[in-house]
């Protein structure tokens, strides 16, 4: 535990006489010495808490007259006049760690007071406590323990965080809420607060900074840096949202490394946090964080807090290991983590000392560098570490200069001389002088006397001291003859001091190669003149050594032996054979090569012999006579001279060269080559050269180097220059470029890949992503991945933790301006009143939100003008109550019209109110009235396609409710919406053009969805709505007819079209229409004349109301699909005559009518009816009279009464009621009354049937139907029928044949597919889809009533089905509710039964199991390439010619009917198409498939349910050549640049391998000539020269001139200086065949002793090794290149003249049988003493078996006489030797044959 404090302050702890002592302090200012971390205080006195003894006092501040004078520190200069004492030395520190605070004292000299202060303090210990030192304070409340406080023992905690007085101490009794302050100050050292470095001095707070120094206000940054600028770490914050599934219950949310700081982590949702952590050391551990609380985490603390759904996580740290927060999953719903912490860079930059200065002295530099250093493991890392870092910038190197001092002046030495001698010893000397160098490098000399103390470099010195070369003679070999005497020869070599045959020896001492000898043995044939030389092997070696000739594995001459001399005596010639040869060491054999591959002289193939005088006679021969031989050979010299003969082969073969004349020596008599030995080489003539092949040589490929790689790993590239030269002259160098065309050869690839090699795994970004905001201050996104680049170019996506270094930024500030100033609202306030009128307002500010992103309140004159219907606006709530009368609440109302507007002639003005459809003719002004209750109309607001309309030149919103459009345009057209409070209503505007044609609205209007809500209306008219958008209409769009959402303004849009298309109006009404006023007819022509010529110009603008429309459109929905074009013919042909009628009998519409009345016209009648009536309806008075009376559509009087019996036999009756006809009925009268204005038209049907007149059923004049002398086929059910131009009515009346019952039926067939319900009669047929409600109406008829009952498949329905009025409800019918339904009426007259047939539809939908129509694919083609058409299509790809299979799953009721298509026409109709339709429809068969036939397939399923269609799509892969765009030129300048399309290999526009193109006619491409322009100058070089050496240095040369390149391709020499201003000078001179001179030496071969390997041959053995050419030994690898001599070789050897001697065999052991053998003696012999050797002497031989089987023969029973036979033996000895044969009685004797 640290120590509580110093001496100087213990009193705190010390209890003195019972009492408590501790140190007090005056409060006074503070302040610090910036230089020294010091502060002062004023000075205290410590003081007894109680009592304060004064005397106590006095001691302790008097204490300074004991002080040791030595500790005070000496007294400065300036000092010496202040009354002030030195400062004493410091305290000890008051802490050992954890921060503490020491002083220093002086005291005042002065007899008066000083000014100043007389402590002084610094921070001390700061370096940090070990974790069981524990808390300082904690440590003062402790040693409270053990005082009473109020009589009683406390466990005392420390009460930190007090603001209010910091620095007193403060302690909680444990167990309790007891606090008690203990001392009123604290311990030096102890800290104001857990959270920051200030420290108490003196009780009082003292800001201490960062760099723990007194005063300071250093603070560390976000890094944990002190006073840092934040660029050692980076803020990493983002967000997670956990998507667990059930397999996987964790996740991981981030990843925090070692050493990150201010981490925060918050979680809202259901699931919980945990922790996983790593040291560096590699210890793992796991924190579940399952309570709130704080925990040591890896050694990091870690505060958790925990709720319901949020848990937050704070780490202060540096973190001391690596964490993964993960999330654990709890419940199904997501959670999501928001995260922010700041993560270490832990790769930085350190900058290098300084490296070793580049000179001694004199002057030089020095310089720094920078190298990445990882803080993890303390290493310098590779640079790419940091350059990751955006952060990390690379220090910059720094120079300095170092090492000033002048140099010493120094002895400098010339270069040794040669050496006097080249072997034996020689001296060589040199010059040594006394020089300085100064700070330039430039050498002075001076005297020596400035040299004296640096010792005198010798200048003489002995050199090659090694011994001179010298003649070494071998052992003589054997005589020439066997007899008498003859010659024997030795080999004599030249031996250097290393034991090596060299040359240098001096031919005058060298020993003779040959002598005679004598063999004592006398020879029998008479003594030669001459002695025979029988030149053994040993000769012709001596003679291969003498000439050096030696197959090797470099190309050499080897001359074969010379051939005989040509003459028999006198001068002859020899020849021999030289060849051009090399070893090849892979195989060891010789091969032979043209002459010109060997380097050297040729040795001479013919020389000149001598063979002796061709007297006849042989002179004696005497060794003295040799020299007069030769002497006489001098007498042919004359023979030889030598001549030019030619010239030889030219030494290049283009640009220019060289010829040097041919000198041979030749025989002037034959005029035939001699060898040059025998011609005089003193005249030799001197060299004569001759210029040669002077063209230009042909262009060719010259090539650079390759670059640098452009990767260091992955797939790197390396490029070259190759370009297309010519070489016009050597001697000048001149050398031109020239266009790559021009040179013939293949052009060498000029870019090849390079290291090849997986990368390590990396960081790689994505680009950034737009910034979120476009100022102020936004964020941008990118994804960064870690990523290997693999050795084939690809990526490899790795986990992340496979990067070892920090991951890249992920999101970065951008748009850092300030946005533009802009008002910001507040939200509406209430309205003003609480009923009636009142108003709204909301409050507005000017802001600018600055690049920070901070928004800033600025002047509002910043921001552009506000309207001031911003800032307040009007607002209605409910109408105020009046006094006496109770409030009731009424919402606002807009009074619409339903109605449809058409405008057929030119009109200036239409005004309309809202609520309806108007289709207007262009460039006409509307006026749009929103008529209101309960509303003011200065509120009303407008819109068009839901965008709010504010007045402008065009359209005007008047403040009464109404708008006005002025000209009306194509983009007028839309949906106009009028507001009132809560209450809207819409009205729609369409434009007619040209061709009775409507406009369609411009592209740029909102889409419906946005431009028209749903209407609010009543039910009806919402399901009208709907079914007019799910295309009810069968000529509506695809869209409509799909069930698509259709625009809502175009309901109507098809009808409209029809009616304007109609061309069946009646013709009286368009003869009356052209009385028209011709003033309008003019004001018409001015007009657009396209609309006018497709429309017919009716005198008044169409009105009709929508439900007569939507009745139409939904009598069309319920008719089959093939009538409906017939049948909506017919209701518009009916509509368009219902409409004039109306115009004739009702002129007052809601428009404003014309100038000119329409004069009344007589309309025909649909139907036939009274001529009563048809005079009535043609009347004047009626046309014009009936404007007068108010609308009404038509009611049919019902009158409830029986049927009048007027006499037996007839009966009068009205509507309503049951007739039962008699069997003496003569007539029966049917009365129908209606009323309506207009006046209604009557018709009658029976049994839905329109009713046929004949003379014996009449229609009376009063509309009463009569039937004549009725029958039993008049009963049923009679209809009346009233009609007017506003609507219709209809009642039955039942006539029954004797009170029978009778049933209302239908023959109809009824197909519903999309209504919700349907209603049909009895007889009906129903087809539709489930989940409709079916209403089977039984109307029945009789006297009296008839009962109904009801079956189902003729069994009796239940109580439990909906019946209702004789009506059988079906609710939600499915497959299950399908029958045949019966209704059956009875009564006591009889009965009568109707049936209905219910099917149920199943619309074509895909099956969800696919297993059959795969089986069936499977089965009707199990080898083809077969795909499933699908809704949203299918793909196979396929090769040419091939065949394919398509099927089409489908299912439905009834089975759907299947047809297929092919690129929209039916593959039946398709020629050229070869298909099969197989299995009822669902599978086609394609055959031979090819370009044409490819594309997409597709099936349509049809039933009466509904119609389903499915596509796929066969895609044949053809391959094709694709010529691409031109490629990158391939010159800049010059006239060699062109640019070569690229031709590829494409499969459905993919690039394959173009061997697939292999068949395919390649198109011709062809270069484009690109960047004909001059070059700039440059520098141009040739060639370099060969290298002066080969080995130990040279150098070489090549000519450099500055040339330009014109674009003729012309290269012309220019001035250096226009090539020195763009690039340097090229070297024209470099070093070359840097690496050492080496040889293969070799000793003298030992002796012949070696193991014999043949007749006379052995083995002999020499060391061969590697040296330079001065002696220095190497290893065997620096000489590799050369060829290695030979270490071993045959050699003669006396003692291996030796062979193997057998004897003769033994007789054989046996006579016959298996068990006979022989032997002999086998041994090695000396061929010359034959003598026996040791038998390894003979082992180069097989040696000769000395045992062998013999008499091998079967033996016989039979016995015979041995006969016996003798011969002779070489040497004369008599031998006997058995016959063989059969010797059977020997054999019983036991007795072996004789002889044996």
């Amino acid at each position: 535990m640290a120590p509580l404090a110093a001496p100087w302050n213990s009193a705190l702890l010390v209890r003195i006489f019972g009492s408590t002592w501790c140190l007090l302090f005056v409060a006074g200012q503070v302040f610090g010495d910036q230089n020294d971390g010091l502060v002062f205080l004023r000075e205290f006195p410590l003081v007894r808490r109680e009592d304060f003894y004064e005397d106590f006092l006095s001691d302790l501040m008097n204490s300074d007259k004991t002080e040791d004078p030595s500790s005070r520190t000496t007294r400065s200069e300036e000092d010496r006049d202040s009354p002030w004492d030195a400062w004493g030395s410091w305290s000890e520190c008051s802490r050992t760690c954890g921060g503490g605070a020491s002083y220093s004292l002086r005291r005042c000299l002065g007899s008066k007071s000083c000014e100043g202060r007389n402590i002084r303090y610094r921070t001390c210990s700061n370096v940090d406590c070990p974790p069981e030192a524990g808390d300082f304070r904690a440590q003062q409340c402790s040693a409270h323990n053990d005082v009473k406080h109020h009589g009683q023992f406390y466990e005392w905690l420390p009460v930190s965080n007090d603001h209010d007085n910091p620095c007193s101490l403060k302690c909680q009794a444990k167990g309790t809420a007891l606090i008690v302050e203990l001392a009123p100050k604290v311990l030096d050292g102890t800290r104001c607060y857990t959270e920051s470095l200030d420290m108490c001095i003196s009780g009082i707070c003292q800001m201490v900074g960062c760099d723990h120094q007194l005063g300071s206000n250093a603070k560390e940054d976000n890094c944990g840096v002190c006073s840092g600028d934040g660029s050692t770490c980076r803020l990493v914050r983002g967000q997670y949202k956990s998507q667990l599934s059930a397999p996987k219950l964790d996740d991981t949310v981030v990843a925090i490394p070692y050493g990150s700081r201010h981490v925060l982590l918050i979680l809202r949702g259901p699931d919980h946090l945990y922790l996983e952590t790593k040291t560096l050391q590699g210890t793992k551990g796991e924190n579940s964080l399952s309570s709130t609380g704080t925990f040591l985490v890896g050694n990091s603390s870690a505060d958790f807090q925990k709720s319901l759904d949020k848990e937050t996580l704070k780490m202060a740290g540096p973190l001391t290991a690596d964490f993964i927060v993960k999330i654990r999953n709890s419940e199904p719903i997501n959670s999501t983590v928001q995260f922010i912490f700041y993560q270490p860079i832990i790769h930085r930059w350190r900058e290098t000392d300084f490296f070793p200065c580049s000179a001694t002295c004199g002057g030089g530099y020095q310089l720094t560098s920078a190298e990445c250093y990882d803080l993890r493991s303390n290493r310098v890392v590779a640079d790419q570490y940091c350059n990751y870092y955006p952060e990390n910038i690379k220090p910059k190197p720094k120079l300095q200069e170092c090492n000033l001092d002048p140099c010493p002046a120094r002895w400098e030495a010339t270069p040794w001389t040669a050496c006097s001698s080249s072997c034996g010893g020689g001296i060589q000397s040199r010059t040594v002088s006394c020089v300085e160098e100064d700070i330039q490098g430039h050498m002075t000399s001076v005297e020596e006397w400035k040299c004296m103390y640096r010792p005198k470099t010798p200048i003489v010195q002995p050199c090659n001291i090694f011994d001179c070369p010298k003649w070494l003679a071998q052992e003589w070999s054997p005589c020439t003859v066997t007899c008498g005497q003859g010659l024997r020869y030795r080999v004599v070599l030249c031996i250097d001091h290393r034991g090596m045959h060299t040359g240098g020896c001096s031919p005058k001492t060298k020993p003779h190669i040959k002598e005679e000898c004598i063999i004592p043995t006398p020879c029998y044939k008479p003594k030669e003149k001459l002695p025979v030389e029988a030149r053994g092997p040993w000769y012709k070696q001596a003679q291969e050594l003498e000439e050096g000739a030696a197959v090797s594995e470099e190309p050499s001459f080897i001359p074969e032996a010379w051939s005989a001399c040509t003459v028999t005596c006198g001068v002859g010639t020899q020849v021999r054979i030289v060849k051009c040869q090399v070893l090849l060491s892979f195989s060891q054999s010789v091969a032979d090569l043209p002459v010109d591959e060997c380097e050297g002289p040729k040795p001479a193939s013919q020389r000149a012999c001598y063979a002796g005088p061709c007297n006849g006679e042989v002179p004696e021969f005497h060794p003295g006579e040799t020299d007069d031989l030769l002497g006489g050979l001098q007498d042919f010299d004359e023979l030889y001279d030598w001549e030019y003969e030619g010239f030889t082969k030219c030494s290049e073969s283009c640009g220019g060269g060289v010829q040097e004349a041919v000198v041979s020596c030749l025989n002037k008599q034959t005029r035939e080559p001699a060898d040059e030995n025998l011609c005089v080489t003193s005249r030799r003539p001197p060299k004569l050269l001759k210029a040669c092949s002077l063209d230009p040589c042909p262009s060719r490929w010259e090539i650079g180097k390759w670059s640098p790689c452009s990767l260091t790993c992955g797939v790197g590239l390396q490029t070259r220059d190759v370009f297309c030269s010519q070489v016009r002259s050597r001697e000048m160098n001149e050398t031109v470029i020239l266009a790559d065309d021009l040179c013939r050869q293949h052009k060498p690839s000029t870019v090849q890949a390079c290291n090849r090699f997986n990368c390590p795994p990396a960081w790689y970004p994505a680009q950034w992503q737009p910034c979120s905001r476009t100022c102020g201050g936004g964020v941008q996104k990118r994804e960064v991945l870690c990523k290997q680049l693999m050795a084939d170019g690809s990526f490899l996506e790795l986990p992340e933790t496979f990067c070892s270094t920090s991951k890249l930024a992920s999101q970065q500030a951008c748009k850092k301006d300030d946005c533009p100033s802009e008002w910001l609202l507040s939200d509406w306030s209430e309205c003003s009143t609480s009923c009636g009128e009142g108003t709204q307002t909301r409050s507005a500010i000017c802001r600018k939100v600055l690049k920070t992103g901070v928004s800033a309140i600025v002047n509002s004159s910043l921001c552009p003008p506000l309207p001031f219907s911003s800032s307040i606006r009007p607002c209605m709530l409910a109408a105020c109550a009046r006094p006496g009368r109770p409030s009731t609440k009424h919402n606002p109302h807009i009074t619409a019209a339903r109605k449809i507007y058409i405008q057929t002639p030119r009109q200036r003005k239409l005004h309309f109110v809202v609520g309806g459809f108007a289709y207007l003719l262009p460039k006409t002004a509307v006026v749009l009235r929103c008529p209101t209750r309960r509303f003011r109309k200065p509120l009303i607001t407008w819109e068009k396609d839901g965008q709010h309309l504010i007045s402008s030149a065009h359209v005007t919103v008047a403040p009464f409710g109404f708008l006005k459009i002025h000209r009306l345009k194509p983009s007028d057209a839309g949906i106009y919406t009028c507001s009132a409070g809560p209450a809207r209503e819409q009205f729609v505007i369409k434009l007619i053009g040209g061709n009775q044609k409507l406009v369609a609205r411009p592209v740029s209007l909102r889409s419906e969805e946005e431009a028209l809500p749903v209407r609010k209306a009543n039910p009806k008219e919402v399901l009208q709505t709907h079914k007019h958008q799910n295309g009810i209409f069968s000529n509506g769009s695809k869209a409509e007819k799909r069930g698509l959402a259709a625009d809502p303004g175009s309901h109507y849009d098809d009808l409209v079209s029809r009616l304007l298309e109609q061309g069946g109006w009646p013709g009286e009404l368009l003869a009356s229409w052209e009385v028209q006023d011709s003033t309008e007819r003019n004001t018409s022509s001015e007009e657009d004349q396209n609309a006018e010529q497709a429309l017919v110009h009716l005198p008044f603008t169409i009105v009709t109301e929508q439900r007569r429309l939507d009745d139409i459109l939904r009598n069309l929905s319920q008719q089959p699909e093939e009538l409906r074009d017939v049948y909506s013919k017919h209701l518009v042909a009916q509509l368009a005559q219902e409409i004039f009628r109306s115009h004739v009998e009702h002129q007052d519409t809601l428009l404003k009518p014309s100038e000119q009345r329409i004069p009344p016209v007589a309309i025909p009648p649909r139907k036939p009816v009274s001529s009563f009536t048809s005079l009535l309806r043609t009347s004047a008075g009626e046309a014009g009279g009936g404007s007068r009376r108010p609308h009404r559509k038509p009611t049919i009087l019902r009158k409830i009464s029986a049927a009048q019996q007027l006499s037996a036999s007839e009966v009068v009756t009205h509507l309503g009621q049951t007739v039962a006809l008699a069997s003496g009925t003569l007539s029966v009268l049917l009365h129908c009354e209606a009323v309506g204005n207009p006046r209604p038209t009557i018709s009658w049907a029976r049994n839905g049937e329109e009713v046929q007149f004949s003379d014996r059923i009449l229609l009376q004049p009063d509309d009463s139907l009569q039937i004549l002398a009725p029958v039993e086929a008049d009963v049923g059910f009679y209809t009346c029928n009233a009609t007017n131009a506003l609507g219709y009515d209809s009642v039955s009346i039942a006539v029954t044949l004797a009170g029978k019952p009778l049933v209302k039926t239908s023959r109809m067939t009824v197909i519903n597919t999309k209504e919700p319900a349907i209603t049909v009669d009895i007889g009906s047929t129903i087809k539709t889809v489930q989940g409709v409600n079916v209403t089977i109406n039984c109307q029945v008829a009789g006297v009296p009533e008839a009962e109904v009952t009801w079956f189902k498949n003729k069994s009796k329905l239940g109580s439990s089905h909906h019946l209702h009025e004789g009506s059988l409800l079906l609710t939600d019918v499915s497959s299950s509710d399908q029958g045949l339904y019966s209704c059956r009426a009875a009564n006591v007259h009889g009965e009568l039964t109707e049936n209905t047939q219910l099917l149920i539809l199943d619309p074509p939908q895909v099956p969800t199991q696919l297993e059959d129509i795969r089986a069936l694919l499977s089965a009707t083609g199990p080898n083809l390439p077969s795909v499933l058409m699908s809704p949203l299509g299918t793909q196979l790809v396929l090769d040419p010619g091939k065949s394919a299979l398509l099927g089409c799953p489908i299912k439905g009721h009834p089975t759907p009917n299947i047809t297929w298509f092919h690129g929209g026409r039916s593959v039946a109709a398709i020629t050229g198409l070869t298909h099969h339709i197989l299995a009822a429809g669902q599978i086609l068969q394609v055959a031979n498939l090819n370009g044409e036939s490819q594309g997409e397939f597709s099936c349509l399923a049809q039933n009466e349910a509904g119609v389903l269609v499915q596509k796929a799509s066969l895609v044949v892969q053809d391959y094709w050549w694709s010529v691409d765009r031109l490629a990158t030129c391939s010159a800049s300048c010059g006239n060699r640049g062109i640019q070569q399309p690229r031709l590829r290999c494409l499969l459905n526009s993919t690039e394959v391998n173009p061997s697939h193109c292999a068949g395919k006619v390649r198109p011709a491409v062809h270069p484009v000539p690109c960047n004909r322009r001059d070059c700039p100058s440059r520098w141009m070089v040739t060639s370099w020269s060969a290298c002066t050496r080969s080995c130990g240095g040279g150098i070489q040369t090549r000519r450099v001139t500055c040339q330009k390149l014109k674009a003729s391709g012309i290269s012309t020499p220019v001035s250096n200086d226009m090539c020195t201003q763009l690039a340097k000078r090229p070297v024209d001179t470099q070093a070359c065949n840097q690496q050492l001179c080496v040889e293969w030496a070799f000793s003298s071969w030992g002796q012949c002793n070696g193991p014999c390997i043949g007749p006379r041959l052995a083995v002999q053995h020499r060391q061969v090794f590697c040296q330079t050419l001065d002696g220095v030994a190497l290893p065997s690898e620096q000489c590799s290149a050369l060829p290695r001599p030979v270490s071993t070789q045959n050699c003669w050897s006396e003692a291996c003249s030796v062979h193997w001697r057998v004897s003769l065999w033994t007789l054989c052991t046996a006579t016959c049988g298996n068990y006979g053998f022989q032997s002999r003696r086998v041994e090695c012999v000396h061929a010359r003493t034959n003598k026996a050797v040791p038998e390894h002497l003979c082992s180069w031989g097989p040696r000769p078996a000395n045992w062998q089987r013999c008499n091998i023969t079967p033996c016989e029973n039979s016995m015979f006489q041995s006969q016996r036979a003798f011969c002779k033996s070489p040497a004369g000895r008599r031998v006997q030797r058995a016959v063989p044969g059969p010797q059977p009685e020997h054999r019983a004797l036991g007795l072996a044959p004789r002889g044996l």
